[in-house]
């Protein structure tokens, strides 16, 4: 008899089990094309926002990667004379601030501030790569809680529509209705939060970017005005 109870109990179990996978499934489903169409914009955004910010991390780490001896070498190819040397250098290495030095050097002759002048356009130019994409995953930020919060007002709509067409409303039919109606938003701030932590994260690791950026470019203008021996 024990056996018996005990398999019963272990398969009402699974049973119950079975159908809360289903029913988180089918929850999306239930609300209607409207609802799996938003469920499908807000899974489109969260790749959209996962692949940006992969990419973005990775672009921006290696931009920030120079070589310590990267201004030394500068510093000796022109105090020695060597401007094709530096040249060289600068090609050599994939950087912005390579690329800014790099015009720098194809300035020399010319007025400090026409040099200084070419550099900041350079640096203009490496800023804007590197801030690529990184406006479209702040809309996700904002716009993914705001799809997800449309998708629970719809998601009420129906569910109080549901309840004054049925006969014998049920809490079981007002339960489903709601849980279906905030998983949008649940998903929708989940996108949203990523992103917008994301966003900040890459902000700050540009802002590093660029102070690395400056902090050469006024050591390079120094050293062209450094007496040469």
């Amino acid at each position: 008899m024990n056996y018996w109870m005990l398999f019963l109990f272990q398969s009402k179990g699974g049973a119950v089990e079975e159908e809360g996978k289903q029913t988180l499934l089918g929850l999306i489903t239930q609300g209607g094309p409207l609802g799996v169409a938003i469920v499908a914009i807000l899974l489109v955004l969260s790749v959209i926002a996962v692949f940006i910010f992969i990419e973005r991390y990775l672009t921006i780490k290696k931009a920030g990667k120079i070589d310590k001896t990267f201004m030394n070498n500068i510093r000796a190819s022109i105090m020695s004379g060597n401007i094709e040397g530096a040249k060289a250098l600068c090609r050599n290495t994939n950087s912005p601030i390579a690329r800014m030095v790099e015009k720098g050097l194809m300035r020399i002759g010319k007025p400090l501030r026409d040099i200084e002048t070419s550099i900041e356009n350079v640096g203009n130019l490496e800023l804007f790569k590197l801030e690529k994409n990184l406006p479209t995953l702040a809309n996700i930020s904002g716009a993914a809680p705001m799809i997800g919060f449309f998708g629970t007002v719809t998601g009420m709509i129906l569910a109080f529509y549901k309840m004054a067409t049925e006969a014998n409303v049920t809490p079981d039919l007002l339960a489903g209705g709601i849980y279906q109606a905030l998983i949008t938003t649940a998903f929708g701030l989940a996108i949203g939060i990523f992103a917008f932590v994301g966003y900040n994260y890459l902000v700050a690791a540009v802002d590093k970017v660029v102070f690395e950026m400056e902090r050469h470019t006024v050591e390079f203008m120094d050293l062209l005005q450094e007496p040469t021996h």
